[in-house]
């Protein structure tokens, strides 16, 4: 088997043992009501463990007699299918551009509700210190996901490592490249594994939350950081999605309404040292 697949299969097992551990309280997942049809609980679907931004929503949302409850999921490959199956009732993991490949993939039936922040995508190594020092053949993990896989290319691109073909927009697979001087070979993982890789190749360009959740920074350990594009048109802004049928859920929105507050932009500052950037401000 090969080691791609064998790292698919362990991070999805990982992640359900993930999701099994999020549900111990003996209930299945979903907004639970009271009698009167208020809705008390809702399970916020994320990935990796720093989730700080989330507190002062979940603490503000507590004062109203609501519980949000984060429902951890260890990679991006399980939050949009348990959405639209009903396991939980909100995501907030992804930036539009896959969430908008997988509603096209996979034909799910989902809506962004709100945008949270922007995570800038990084080059990361343990080997050299900067992108000049790679060499000819040197091995690079990237994302396996078409989107992010994408992602990176240009990020690469932009850094003059490589070129690729300007009809693949900013999705870019490895069969788009045009130009690879250095004939660097690229190692397609999961995306929560790329920093797992570190050890094992030249450099790993790795998402911003999976790097905050590796202990690396991304503004003082990245050696390449991409620039981060605020405004409405950047596919690279995460966002918190529901079910298109609760778009219009008015618990939802309030949600949004606490996240995109300066209470948790204070957070995300403080606590992420510009890992992530509030996208609302």
């Amino acid at each position: 088997m090969k080691k791609k697949e064998i790292l698919r299969i362990a991070a999805a097992a990982v992640a359900a043992l993930a999701l099994t551990a999020c549900g111990e309280t003996g209930k299945t997942a979903g907004s639970e009501t009271t009698g009167d049809g208020k809705q008390t609980t809702v399970r916020l679907g994320v990935v990796g463990e720093n989730n700080e931004q989330w507190t002062p929503v979940i603490n503000r949302l507590a004062e109203e007699g609501i519980t949000l409850e984060l429902v951890k999921f260890a990679d991006y490959t399980l939050p949009n299918q348990a959405l639209a199956d009903g396991e939980i009732d909100l995501n907030s993991f992804q930036h539009y551009a896959y969430l908008n490949n997988e509603i096209k993939d996979k034909g799910l039936d989902l809506t962004v509700i709100g945008e949270t922040v922007i995570a800038p995508l990084g080059v990361y190594s343990e080997r050299i210190d900067s992108l000049d020092q790679l060499k000819e053949g040197d091995q690079i993990a990237i994302p396996n996901d078409a989107t992010n896989e994408g992602r990176a290319l240009k990020l690469l691109e932009t850094a003059g490592l490589i070129k690729a073909d300007p009809q693949a927009g900013y999705t870019p697979a490895l069969s788009d490249i045009t130009d690879n001087p250095l004939k660097l070979k690229f190692t397609e993982v999961e995306a929560a594994q790329t920093a797992a890789l570190l050890p094992d190749v030249a450099a790993a360009v790795i998402n911003g939350g999976h790097a905050v959740d590796h202990g690396l920074n991304p503004t003082e350990d990245a050696i390449y950081l991409e620039e981060v594009q605020e405004g409405s048109d950047n596919p690279y802004i995460n966002v918190i999605a529901a079910r298109t049928a609760d778009k219009d859920n008015e618990l939802y929105k309030k949600i949004v309404n606490y996240f995109q507050s300066d209470d948790v932009a204070e957070v995300i500052k403080e606590t992420y040292k510009g890992s992530y950037v509030p996208a609302w401000q």
